[in-house]
């Protein structure tokens, strides 16, 4: 017999609310995540990655999606197919929690009382209806107040707490989907671009990832851009301080912006990112005579030779921005400088900013005295403009109350039958059976002696 329409629906349907699909996603969106960590994002790649991989690898990558790993058309498709997943689990499981939830059952029956993993009973007497007034405010103290119904000569009374917490899962994954909206709304109408800023100039224009350029719409000017060091040499704070211009007027004023502090205009967001010599640096050197005292200030421009007074040229051949590492004890920038004359050169020495003293009495005609450095930077900042984050702080507001609520919180369900010289107590729980039995054993032990 042929398959019938209806069949192949319900197969999908089967098919897209099942927990083997959730689990597969997930795994799978790990497995991207991981990929798009190892891989460095951008378009083109860092040429030093570039370096390190073959021109096959970088085809199949490229081909891959895998330098705009989160762009790609396959990861955007997993978190289609996740969304439809968890919308589907949701409406398949809803109909019967909705029904648990407006419509309890009140009753405890026979076939109920055999299906319930928590059920005792014992013998009484006495009147049906004063256990029930006795049993109803013992359940109010220790529990939750009862529902009391009456059928025939016996007494049902249903008490139950954490009801809303059924619906956790459904916070859960409504949060998840809004995360997915949010950053879909990122994506399609947001943008990550890089733009490099020279200490005085400004830039209205980014280039975006996908290269292409893009109008701010207003002007960014870094004002002065500061650098300092490790003992080791390491950068160990770069700052930008940067002014917004609009209209032609300063509308942001010297706003400093370090790594993980930006600066937000109009809803675009820029990130201390990088740095880079504006030209080569330009030291100054007093240059004092030893014999008569005679001195005279000069000025080297990078690796540029500069003529002293006896007619020999001074040459910087290196440069230290953090000398700690090569002169333990030492701190703050140095140059390793050389003398030159048309046949011969002197063995490079070095000379230290904070240290005038230093290679002072190695000879020769002239003391040397680094004074100063000046040093143009150029900023690198990241340009962010995502219009969804706020959609996806949402959704993770309500990821942390979907998860608070479906994992501390239970629906603990309590009936009381009374009757025929019997009191039957029955109890379930949505979550930690184990902690339920132990306080469903002491509610019943109460209500025996009560």
């Amino acid at each position: 017999m042929k398959n019938q329409p209806g069949d192949f629906i319900s197969s999908l349907w089967r098919f897209f609310s099942s927990l083997k699909l959730t689990i597969f996603l997930l795994i799978g969106l790990a497995v991207v995540s991981i990929i798009g960590t190892v891989i460095p994002q951008g378009t083109p790649p860092p040429a030093e990655y570039l370096q390190t991989i073959s021109a096959a690898k970088f085809k199949l990558y490229g081909t891959l999606g895998f330098f705009d790993m989160y762009h790609s058309w396959w990861f955007i498709l997993l978190l289609y197919l996740l969304t439809l997943n968890l919308v589907a689990c949701s409406l398949r499981r809803l109909p019967h929690d909705w029904k648990s939830f407006r419509e309890p059952v009140t009753v405890l029956d026979e076939a109920q009382q055999k299906n319930l993993p928590n059920v005792q009973w014992w013998k009484v007497s006495g009147n049906a209806a004063a256990l029930e007034r006795s049993v109803a405010g013992l359940l109010g103290r220790e529990f939750a107040v009862p529902t009391v119904t009456k059928i025939n000569d016996e007494y049902h009374l249903f008490a139950q707490k954490g009801r809303f917490s059924r619906f956790g899962v459904y916070i859960l994954h409504s949060s998840i989907i809004i995360v997915f909206i949010g950053a879909m709304i990122g994506s399609l109408f947001g943008y990550k671009g890089y733009v490099q800023i020279e200490e005085g100039q400004s830039a209205s224009v980014v280039s975006t990832i996908a290269g292409t350029d893009l109008d701010l719409g207003f002007a960014v000017r870094c004002d002065s851009f500061a650098l300092s060091f490790y003992g080791t040499g390491a950068p160990k704070e770069y700052r930008s301080v940067l002014s917004i211009i609009e209209n032609g007027k300063t509308v942001v004023a010297n706003r400093p912006v370090i790594v993980n502090s930006p600066l937000t205009y109009r809803g675009i967001t820029f990130y201390q990112s990088s740095y880079s010599q504006a030209g080569p640096p330009s030291f100054r050197f007093t240059v004092r005579n030893r014999k008569n005292g005679d001195a005279r200030v000069i000025t080297v421009t990078g690796d540029e030779p500069v003529a002293l007074p006896d007619g020999r040229t001074l040459v910087v051949t290196g440069f230290a921005p953090e000398i700690g590492s090569i002169y333990p004890g030492f701190s703050g920038p140095g140059v390793q400088v050389q003398v030159a004359a048309k046949s011969s050169a002197t063995e490079p020495f070095a000379l230290l900013k904070n240290y005038p003293a230093f290679n002072a009495d190695r000879g020769g005609a002239y003391i040397f005295t680094f004074e100063d450095i000046a040093q143009k930077w150029r900023t690198g900042l990241q340009v962010t403009k995502d219009p969804g984050v706020w959609v996806v702080w949402l959704g993770c507001f309500l990821l942390l109350t979907g998860i608070f609520i479906a994992f501390f919180f239970s629906h603990r369900r309590i009936w009381v039958r009374i009757g025929g010289g019997r009191v039957v107590v029955a109890g379930s729980t949505s979550k930690n059976q184990a902690a339920f039995r132990a306080s469903f054993e002491e509610l019943v032990e109460k209500l025996k002696k009560d």
